[in-house]
């Protein structure tokens, strides 16, 4: 259920009380339209941190890549709270061309995941990631569980591939140069993320 607030008094009471429970660290605004996001459940927040110190191993803790388990994300420079989302996880490489403003990142990282809870809007997402320069984006399903690579064709974020768990193909990226898959498991399926001369792997 959507919900218009346009009283600005119960507006401002409202995410002055957001801010101070924390509930507004998962928050975005979309083009002017501020969304507030459940908190995500535990098997989420683990997959977010899991993969995070995954890609911290990936990248050979290099000090001069960042590796955040949700970061806020803009197209603009200033006033950029009128517009941002925070993927899950967000990879800035060395040569990254987008910037640390301290407050938020202009521009989008080289690789992000995005974790599809019930009824979150991760798929709208897409079209804003390519706006900003995503050049690869993880999107992984739970019900039932998938895992789709969109990568940076142009202006807009293709699909290049889609595995579910039992697949024997892999989704292979460009940017971290590793294979993603599905391992069948209980309760729930594991992703393998594999380094692409086969020399580490990781389950989460």
């Amino acid at each position: 259920m959507a919900v218009l607030v346009i009283d600005p008094l119960v507006e401002d009471d409202l995410l002055a009380r957001r801010r101070a429970s924390g509930g507004d660290r998962y928050d975005e605004v979309w083009d002017g339209v501020y969304l507030m996001s459940p908190i995500p459940n535990s098997e989420h927040q683990q997959l977010a941190g899991r993969l995070t110190g995954v890609f911290l191993q990936v990248v050979g803790w290099n000090p001069r890549v960042e590796v955040f388990p949700g970061i806020n994300v803009s197209d603009r420079e200033d006033d950029w709270t009128q517009n941002y989302r925070v993927p899950d996880v967000a990879v800035f490489l060395e040569n990254t061309r987008a910037t640390d403003l301290g407050t938020h990142w202009l521009g989008g990282p080289d690789f992000g995941v995005e974790i599809e809870s019930p009824k979150d809007r991760s798929r709208e997402k897409i079209p804003f990631y390519a706006q900003v320069g995503v050049q690869e984006l993880l999107l992984i399903e739970r019900d039932p569980w998938a895992l789709e690579l969109y990568r940076l064709q142009g202006n807009a974020l293709v699909l290049v591939g889609r595995v579910v768990p039992g697949d024997e193909a892999a989704l292979e990226s460009a940017v971290l140069h590793v294979r993603f898959r599905l391992i069948p498991a209980t309760p729930r399926p594991l992703i393998e993320v594999t380094r692409l001369d086969g020399s580490e792997r990781w389950l989460v």
